[in-house]
């Protein structure tokens, strides 16, 4: 079922945003009275799954699921229709239109992509407001049990001040700030210093392939006392928080696992939290060091709340309230994304080891369903499809731009003998970025 789950949204939003980024070419090339002949959803190599023509426009589905297309007539594409080519131009073919309104078909595409990820900002922030954790809430510092950010600096129980000189705000900033960043001001003990973090500090946690970095610290709840538990005769249940091992006092489940390291083998008396009263039980730690319990590893912010560890604020907006928050929230996205992309053509930094392809894509789709998680994640893709696009690769929009661009400054036009074997190279560069993506998901899934 979870699988079903995953792959539903994976191919509803990967379908949404590639017929609405070839609707953005279509729209305007049926205004400039432009011959598109095809329209598809997929890549229909040899043959398609469905198909149907509607005037001189034949729309379908390919049974190929890498993308989508458009195909204009006059265009050097894809479709490297060479037969086409050596014809006369013909007045409704692409090669004929002013250089000007062929630039706006080809950006057509990404002006879609990067409009919708606004408007899922605005309907977002609309329906479903901001719930976040300000930095400021976080008294007790964060988890961090990667030894890689350890050995760099960072520990458990720092307070993250700033990244370069940016003041941390909400919780959720961190993980990402600190990932992409160098100098990072801690707050440990009271004292505040800066950590400098390696530059090749991403490609090392890709490396360790350690899955914790950065969360927050949460209390040690029982969630499942198995049959087989040796210490199902405690007396211990299901919802009780460990607050002190030996009398010790363990706010957070860390703290509960440093004792269990240090007393293994051995028994412990455990306080644990029940109905507002805390029990004393004896628990017996094994050699191994583990109590042969189910805790909660990541709770709700509901959760957390109602404990007492977080204090939450949540926001709601107006609808034109809503405008400008999505416009700010669509710029963030968009700067991150541009720093995640300059990482990741920046060789030194290593970032280039955490690409994926679509398994990637894949995973970061949840195994429950959730309309407010769906658009957030469709959105990012929507951004991330415009910014791939505008690459100065022929194969892609950013190619045919680059060549528009071009032809406008300098009142020449390429041949289109250039275009062909121009086009002939993108695609080979494209395939190879698209090997290596996916690549990267086949050996991520092996060797991991």
């Amino acid at each position: 079922m979870e699988f079903v789950i995953k792959i539903s949204q994976f191919l509803l939003s990967l379908s949404l945003l590639i017929i609405l980024h070839e609707l953005g070419h279509f729209i305007p090339a049926k205004a400039f009275k432009t011959r598109v002949e095809k329209f598809y959803l997929f890549f229909d190599v040899k043959f398609s799954l469905l198909k149907k023509k509607i005037g001189e426009t034949e729309y379908g589905i390919g049974w190929l699921p890498l993308g989508g297309y458009v195909k204009i007539s006059g265009m050097i594409d894809e479709s490297m229709d060479t037969e086409q080519m050596s014809q006369d131009p013909q007045p409704w073919e692409f090669r004929s239109k002013p250089a000007w309104q062929r630039l706006i078909i080809m950006l057509g595409g990404v002006t879609v992509n990067f409009l919708l990820a606004i408007l899922i900002y605005i309907g977002m922030s609309y329906f479903y407001g901001d719930m976040f954790l300000p930095n400021t809430n976080i008294k007790d510092g964060l988890l961090i049990e990667s030894t890689v950010a350890n050995k760099a600096g960072l520990l458990t129980g720092d307070k993250i001040l700033s990244v370069d000189g940016e003041t941390i705000e909400t919780y959720s900033e961190i993980s990402e700030k600190v990932l992409f960043g160098k100098d990072v001001t801690i707050e440990r003990d009271g004292v505040k210093s800066v950590v400098h973090l390696p530059e090749d500090f991403l490609a090392q946690l890709i490396d360790s392939k350690e899955k914790s970095f950065i969360s927050l610290r949460e209390p040690f709840v029982i969630v499942q006392v198995a049959d087989t538990s040796h210490n199902k005769a405690s007396g211990i249940k299901e919802g009780d928080i460990i607050v002190k091992v030996n009398g010790n006092k363990t706010r957070y489940a860390d703290q509960v696992k440093g004792y269990l390291e240090q007393f293994k083998g051995q028994q412990v008396t455990a306080t644990v939290l029940r109905d507002q009263s805390e029990i004393d039980l004896p628990l017996k730690i094994s050699e191994e060091g583990k109590l042969g319990l189910v805790y909660a590893g990541r709770s709700t912010p509901e959760t957390l709340e109602a404990l007492g560890y977080y204090n939450y604020e949540t926001k709601k907006y107006g609808l034109l309230e809503s405008v400008p928050v999505g416009v700010t929230k669509f710029k963030q996205r968009i700067v991150s994304y541009w720093d995640q992309l300059s990482a990741i053509f920046t060789p030194s930094t290593g970032a280039y080891k955490g690409v994926g392809g679509f398994k990637a894509i894949y995973d970061i789709f949840p195994s429950f369903w959730s309309w407010q998680v769906f658009w957030g994640i469709t959105a990012f893709l929507s951004i991330m499809l415009g910014v791939l696009n505008l690459l100065p690769i022929p194969a892609l929009d950013g190619g045919h731009v680059m060549f528009l661009l071009y032809e406008i400054v300098s009142g020449r036009k390429p041949g289109d003998k250039f275009l062909e074997y121009a086009q002939m190279v993108g695609f080979f560069i494209l395939i190879a970025l698209v090997l290596f993506a996916n690549g990267n998901d086949i050996f991520k899934a092996i060797f991991n």
